[in-house]
């Protein structure tokens, strides 16, 4: 499946295995398919007979032994080994589950993927792990991809009867054969060459998934290449057409792309950059403003999206709040702030709810960064607690997003072709500077921090630690949606105060 990706990955994962960083976003991603593969057994493993074989535990020949050991006995076997042996083709796999046929000689065989869909490439995979498994003898009768269900509602007590779905591939399988022999037969020859092969750097990187080369390979390339100033990647919203231009005439710079090609905001993009000037329309953006008087509210949440749901009436994958941030700015440009974090371990649903019912006062606008995103977990809010879901919808009709303004009427060159609020707020306030928080410092480690703080093994200081650091994270959050609002409502003096809140409520973690 590395050779599938990039044969320069391939290369690299044996012979520079050391080379390899994979992000925290992969790691996360890795921990939730082996927690999918945990629960994927306690599913099959209907007469509780099946066998898993623990690659922690055994070396991978003897996981190879084991396997036709359990394969004589005919036993439900999870991690099941297999080896084809020719200098062509060989090559090993292991598949997750392996349940014999009612035939008394064939097999049953089920691939089991974390994500909420069948994937082309989970084909692609399908039909390896048919070959090899079929290539060392063992009879397929059928193969099945099973992925989560996100429809799903978690009725509670351990019963994940439910979590997965079954989509059979055999025939897919069976039919793509002879591409999985020449596939075999194409990694060989990479993985015998002295060299790696010569591969530019491009989609395939992050696409089906990221690869953890990429860094290596980034380094490479502008070793060879240089450094582009002005690289085509700083394009928002790429279509089609233009990423077929990069890719069939090898555009690096913002400079080789024609215009035909561009959109508006591409445009703006692009001169902004080149001439290094920001662009500010400050009568739009503050007409825009002007429909919504103080007081206001700031809200902004973090959510975590288990794809085993550890609470009952959550579904997979569902974004659950467990905090949220919400600061007051009145008339005369006083701040006040009230929040609400559960690191308890229970399901903070209802009571973040009720604490933002109480929070939200009666009529004022709600900005938020991303309304998408906000009034979709009000909406779910509203919808598992029918008591509070006038006001919760209420709540939702106030939001105001501040992204749009942000996209419509501002950008400056350190953007980088993002208007994410972590590359707008340091070109306005750049003293909120999210890298100088501890421990916390984007949404991906607010998820982190908040899984391993409800973890049993978590210590009591270290949990006050993280308490800390996720309390300040969300915080900053709302404090720069206040100072993005004095700037495009012309109001800067507003700054001052928020600049004051900042250091005194920020320096205290409460």
């Amino acid at each position: 499946m590395a050779f599938r990706q990039c044969p320069k990955r391939l290369w690299l994962e044996v012979h520079r295995p050391q080379l390899r960083a994979d992000s925290q976003a992969a790691q996360a991603s890795f921990a939730m398919g082996h927690e999918v593969g945990e629960i994927a057994r306690r599913i099959y493993d209907t007469g509780q007979d099946g066998v898993f074989l623990d690659m922690q535990v055994l070396t991978l020949d003897g996981l190879m032994g084991r396997t036709r050991e359990l394969l004589a006995e005919r036993r439900r076997i999870f991690e099941a080994g297999f080896t084809v042996c020719t200098a062509a083709q060989g090559a090993r796999a292991i598949a997750d589950v392996l349940e014999p046929a009612a035939d008394g000689r064939s097999w049953h065989m089920v691939e089991v993927k974390s994500s909420s869909s069948i994937k082309p490439y989970y084909l692609d995979d399908a039909a390896i792990q048919y070959h090899i498994a079929t290539e060392a003898g063992v009879q397929i009768a059928s193969l099945h991809v099973a992925h989560v269900d996100t429809s799903w509602v978690y009725p509670g007590g351990g019963d994940y009867d439910g979590l997965l779905v079954e989509e059979d591939v055999t025939e897919q399988a069976r039919a793509r054969q002879p591409e999985v022999r020449e596939w075999l037969a194409r990694a060989h020859g990479i993985v015998a060459s002295p060299q790696p092969p010569k591969q530019g750097i491009g989609d395939h990187c992050g696409e089906p998934y990221e690869c953890g080369f990429a860094g290596h390979c980034q380094q490479e390339h502008h070793a060879v290449h240089g450094v582009v100033e002005h690289p085509v990647e700083w394009l928002p919203r790429r279509s089609k057409a233009l990423n077929g231009h990069v890719a069939a005439t090898g555009a690096r710079s913002m400079r080789d792309v024609p215009d035909e090609l561009l959109n508006s905001s591409q445009l703006r993009v692009i001169k902004q950059t080149l001439s290094g000037r920001k662009w500010f329309d400050r009568s739009g953006a503050a007409a825009e403003m002007a429909a919504h008087k103080l007081p206001a509210f700031f809200l902004d949440f973090e959510t975590i999206n288990f794809a085993v749901p550890r609470w009952a009436g959550t579904r997979p994958y569902e974004q659950v709040p467990f905090q949220f941030s919400l600061h007051r700015l009145g008339r005369t440009g006083a701040i006040t702030h009230t929040g609400f974090l559960d690191l308890s371990g229970g399901d903070p649903s209802e009571a973040l709810a009720c604490a933002m019912v109480t929070s939200c006062g009666s009529s004022e606008p709600i900005f938020v960064y991303n309304i998408g995103f906000e009034g979709g977990r009000i909406r779910e809010l509203a919808l598992r607690f029918p008591r509070l879901r006038k006001p919760l919808e209420s709540i939702r009709e106030r939001l105001v997003d501040l992204l749009p303004v942000a996209t419509r009427f501002y950008y400056h060159p350190s953007q980088e072709g993002s208007w994410s609020i972590k590359k707008v707020l340091p070109t306005i306030a750049p003293e909120l500077d999210y890298a100088k928080l501890e421990g916390v410092q984007d949404g991906g480690q607010a998820q982190a921090a908040y899984a391993e703080a409800i973890a049993r093994e978590t210590t009591d200081e270290r949990r006050r630690v993280l308490h800390d650091g996720l309390w300040k994270y969300c915080r900053l959050d709302t404090f720069a949606m206040i100072r993005l609002w004095a700037r495009f409502a012309g109001r800067d003096e507003f700054a001052v105060a928020a600049d004051t809140a900042v250091s005194s409520q920020l320096g205290t973690g409460a």
